[in-house]
């Protein structure tokens, strides 16, 4: 359990002063707009029905009625959120992929204190971006996580195209026996490969879930991967999935889901085409590894609408500032593994292992200033980090705060993309360049949880 000591706070004051840098500092990420009732998101622990196996006891959630609810905003309005903390473990909420104000970004000393049990914390922001986003704790995140508590966001736009119907799946593995109870939630032996897989893997916490929607309509199918470690290669059987948005933005150029490869902490929207016949299934799969995954199906129900995928608008693109490449300075980043054998305390808890490191130095590393920045950016300014994955392993990095656009990839042609995630893999190098527009600390990390803790974690800061 994170535990609130001198040390921290003597770490907190060298990383954040009064918890972040962005804090009383006005302009388009200031959240001045507060919407006059917060959304109220209670943690609670529960017993939930994940397998056949028995009620699963110790199970986190926001609230008492199963899966954390799907939390809904509107593009450019303003949103506020009261977190209640119910549960034995202090707490944070961190709103991923959204661009946001740094003090309500929910990194303990980095941005927010801890809100310990029976205590709230109030979140108010407006989020300038349309899309499918998340949110998660960033205390004690593999066992909070892993335990239950993330949930979906969409940010709706009401310049959007029309659908027939929306589906919101939520990804994530559990790590449960065969009596339906939690085991541990990892091995270091695991942690210093490619992560600790769940046992039981959900759906919307549910294996293989089925969802109406009409034939020949086309659905709107949200997608975020919440787990802490699984990698996902996805396909559509039995219909014709379009890729129209991948971590919250549109795609410069659709293009058919043939395959395609996503991490923990990304997200992807689909326009699928159900088939004409009534009672038709169609199957979103996962055939990474050896044995191949249904997910969750769709049924085809009533006469078909007889929709066409290529009348659907281009979804509109969100305002994320172009990178102005003739200027940008170039950040070196370099993700590797480390012969360290302990760890410290890092900024959200240790395994109490070192595995992996940014730049040949795990957090906190063995340096004059353990608890710096790995970059100081000038506010408005461009940069491009040059990012080498010399390990065997691939690693889904998170940057907070900001959106980087995707340049080049040393292992295969990329689109364009606008995201906050990458998943870079074994042996590539990869060009991300991002304005740095919006003040304050911001976590960079690999989102297989059991690599940030034990190393492959940082923070940029913006003034």
């Amino acid at each position: 359990m994170p535990i609130l000591t001198r040390r921290n706070l003597l770490k907190a004051s060298a990383v954040a002063g009064a918890y972040g840098v962005g804090i009383g500092i006005a302009g388009k990420f200031s959240g001045k707009a507060v919407a006059a009732e917060p959304r109220v998101l209670k943690t609670a622990k529960i017993e939930a029905s994940l397998t056949d196996g028995g009620v699963t006891k110790s199970v986190l959630s926001y609230g008492e009625a199963g899966m954390p609810p799907v939390v809904r905003m509107k593009k450019g309005e303003s949103f506020a959120a009261r977190l209640i903390n119910g549960i034995d473990d202090p707490t944070t909420i961190h709103w991923h992929g959204i661009r946001l104000p740094n003090n309500m970004d929910g990194v303990p000393f980095l941005t927010q204190p801890y809100v310990y049990t029976g205590d709230h914390f109030d979140y108010a922001f407006t989020p300038p971006d349309a899309g499918t986003f998340w949110y998660h704790p960033h205390c004690n995140t593999l066992e909070q996580m892993g335990h239950g508590m993330t949930g979906v966001i969409v940010v709706e736009n009401p310049k959007d195209p029309a659908f027939d119907s929306e589906v919101v799946l939520n990804l994530r593995d559990w790590r449960l026996g065969g009596d339906g109870q939690f085991i541990a939630q990892f091995r270091p032996r695991d942690a210093a490969k490619s992560g600790t897989y769940g046992t039981v893997r959900t759906a919307n916490w549910q294996q293989e879930p089925q969802y109406d929607a009409p034939s020949g309509g086309l659905v709107r199918l949200r997608i975020a991967i919440t787990d802490v470690t699984r990698i996902y290669s996805f396909r559509m059987e039995g219909a014709e999935a379009t890729v129209i948005a991948i971590d919250g933005n549109p795609v410069p150029q659709r293009f058919p889901l043939d395959l395609l490869q996503l991490g923990p902490g990304q997200r992807l929207e689909l326009a699928v085409r159900m088939p004409d016949s009534e009672g038709a299934i169609v199957k979103l799969e996962d055939i990474k590894g050896t044995n191949p995954k249904v997910l969750a199906t769709l049924r085809a129900v009533g006469t078909s609408l007889k929709r066409d995928v290529r009348d659907l608008a281009l979804l509109e693109s969100n305002p994320v500032q172009k990178a102005d490449l003739g200027s940008a300075t170039h950040i070196p980043l370099i993700l590797s593994s480390t012969a360290e054998n302990t760890a410290d305390n890092t900024i959200c808890g240790s395994l109490g292992y070192s595995f992996w490191a940014i730049n040949k130095v795990p957090w906190p590393g063995d340096t004059p200033d353990p608890t710096a920045p790995l970059a100081e950016l000038k506010l408005g300014k461009s940069y491009v980090i040059d990012m080498e994955n010399v390990t065997p392993h691939s690693h889904p990095i998170h940057l907070h705060g900001m959106s980087f656009t995707v340049l080049s990839s040393s292992t295969r042609q990329v689109q364009p993309f606008v995201s906050d995630t990458y998943l870079i893999q074994p042996d590539e190098k990869v060009q991300l360049a991002f304005v740095a527009d919006n003040p304050g600390d911001w976590l960079l990390h690999c989102h297989i949880i059991e690599h940030q803790k034990t190393g492959m974690t940082s923070y940029v800061r913006v003034a």
